[in-house]
């Protein structure tokens, strides 16, 4: 057999998807209705194939009449030769066991593993749903030292099963061995010469001596039994050189590896969202001495990628994370390194929490909105009811559209345990301290709602930027269990806004890392507003 056909079910499950290469080098992808007849599909495929033959010939003719040199027809001879004859629609048959299928039969029973599909002379061998890959893609933007972490779906496979090799272009005027065998590929006419660098993973971190190269990505989807076609793909621009020594390799130091299973590392981040990276109050006030490069997402991106992996960690939390950059950049990165993560949006961004597969599997999610949830929930029915005395209070609240994401998460070395995850990112201003604290008391009753009441018993770990440093009202909600109707919080805004109330909440929480003396630190401000909070009655700190 000379050529392969594949077969698949797509996402619409009345459809079904057929890929193949015509004798003229034409690549031909169709979809077809299940129910159809047979008949009708190999009619289209005999139609597709008559006008490809066409065009080659129209070609083939071009390229013979086109004028040489001289003024005349290349090769033309004495005179017009003879019209080639028209051609004929090749015969088009499928066949089972070496018996023609019917062609009333239903493509749904018609295209079975083995069969072939004869298009003239030319015979395929039918794959139905081989691993294939429906989205492959490399970063715009790689640089020396920092991990390369491709975006690739794979249908009928796994990424685990797929086959990956990596090269590098050559270097002008460099020469390679003869002999190489499969760690060089041979250059064409138009193309560069590739060597392999002999890394066969889906991650690949380049060196110095990759700078000013191109890479080249090789890769076979498969799915444990068999292999689906190979698709390559090369990088859009050089290996750029990296910033040399960062801030967090020396962190990286201490997280080298994987946590065992009694253990849970966990990491909140504030990524810091494009939307807001590039305003002129950013690069004037809060962040000054970055050159403009340095706040660039696709830069960011790529320290980001390896300061989030290099923590090996079996939770991560983070906030600003835009749309586009959790599904082209960190689901990529992570899930390349063991963890799967899940997106709530806000507005322009939201929140992201990752997990490592291998010791949780998602149970349930129960993300909320503060303000609607206040409005529309039961759960806040006493805290509405306070604060709908304090009408310019709650019409302010009422326009934050802050969010928090919970995750129920299942061991999966032991289903019994189970434990709540949330993140959330608070009200940024400075003067907003009421705000903060009500949506607080809101998300402490939400998660309390969650572990208590949907899932009895169940330990809290609640990260975030919740924009406090540890003098704050809400920092001392959420350590102490109560905060006092008379604390200055309640007036952050002024007296007309203020709102006197006071609060409780269920939980004893600590801060996992302490009060660290910042996690924020730019142009006019530094200090903590980020935390871990755990639940002492069921996690500790691992010293």
């Amino acid at each position: 057999l000379e050529h392969r056909t594949a077969t698949s079910v797509p996402a619409r499950p009345h459809l079904l998807s057929l890929s193949f290469a015509l004798a003229d080098g034409s690549h031909k992808n169709m979809q077809r209705d299940q129910s159809e007849p047979l008949g009708r599909v190999l009619s289209r495929i005999a139609t597709n194939a008559l006008k490809g033959h066409a065009k080659a010939v129209a070609a083939k003719k071009s390229r013979k009449n086109r004028p040489n040199a001289s003024g005349g027809a290349a090769g033309a001879g004495p005179g017009p030769g003879p019209e080639p004859a028209a051609p004929c629609e090749p015969v088009v048959k499928l066949y089972y066991r070496e018996e023609a299928v019917a062609e009333d039969v239903l493509n749904v029973d018609a295209w079975q593993d083995g069969a072939v599909l004869q298009i003239g002379d030319v015979k395929y061998k039918v794959e139905r749903n081989p691993p294939a890959f429906t989205e492959l893609q490399l970063p715009r933007y790689i640089m020396a030292g920092f991990p390369v972490c491709p975006k690739l779906s794979v249908e009928f496979g796994d990424p685990a099963s797929c086959l990956f090799r990596w090269y590098r272009e050559a270097k002008p005027g460099a020469t390679e061995p003869e002999g190489e065998g499969p760690s060089s590929l041979p250059p064409s006419s138009s193309s560069p010469t590739w060597t392999e660098t002999g890394v066969n993973e889906r991650v690949y971190t380049p060196s110095n001596a990759d700078i000013g190269l191109r890479l080249k990505f090789h890769c076979t989807p498969g799915n444990g039994q068999r292999f689906g076609p190979s698709r390559e793909l090369e990088s859009v621009c050089p290996v750029e050189a990296g910033p040399g020594t960062c801030t967090f390799d020396h962190r990286h130091l201490y997280t080298k590896k994987v946590t065992d299973g009694s253990l849970i590392r966990t990491v909140s981040y504030n990524l810091l969202a494009d939307t807001y990276a590039q305003t002129e109050f950013s690069r004037t006030v809060l962040y000054p001495y970055c050159a403009p490069y340095a706040l660039e997402l696709d830069y960011r991106q790529n320290l980001i990628q390896k300061e989030l992996t290099g923590y090996n960690a079996d939770l991560i939390c983070l906030q600003e994370v835009d749309r586009a950059v959790f599904s082209d950049s960190l689901v990529p990165a992570l899930e390349a390194f063991g963890l799967e993560g899940v997106f709530r949006i806000k507005q322009h961004e939201g929140l992201a929490t990752f997990y490592r597969k291998s010791k949780f599997s998602l149970l349930s999610q129960h993300d909320i909105s503060f303000h609607e949830a206040l409005e529309s929930d039961p759960l806040h029915k006493e805290l509405l009811e306070k604060l709908v005395l304090y009408p310019a209070a709650q019409e302010r609240v009422f326009q934050r559209s802050s969010v928090l994401q919970v995750l129920v998460l299942q061991s999966t070395n032991d289903s019994s345990k189970k434990i709540c995850v949330a993140n959330t990112h608070l009200y940024w201003h400075p003067k907003g301290g009421y705000i903060r604290l009500i949506q607080m008391a809101v998300a402490l009753a939400h998660i309390r709602h969650v572990s208590c009441d949907l899932y009895p018993g169940i330990p809290v770990i609640f990260c975030g930027d919740f924009n406090s440093t540890p003098s704050t009202g809400m920092y001392h909600f959420v350590i102490s269990g109560s905060i006092p109707e008379e604390h200055e919080d309640w007036a952050s805004n002024g007296e007309e806004e203020r709102c006197n109330m006071s609060l409780t909440h269920f939980f004893k929480l600590k801060s996992a890392c302490g009060e660290p003396a910042y996690t924020n630190y730019v142009g006019g401000f530094h200090g903590c507003l980020d935390y871990i909070f755990i639940d002492l009655n069921a996690l500790d700190v691992e010293q």
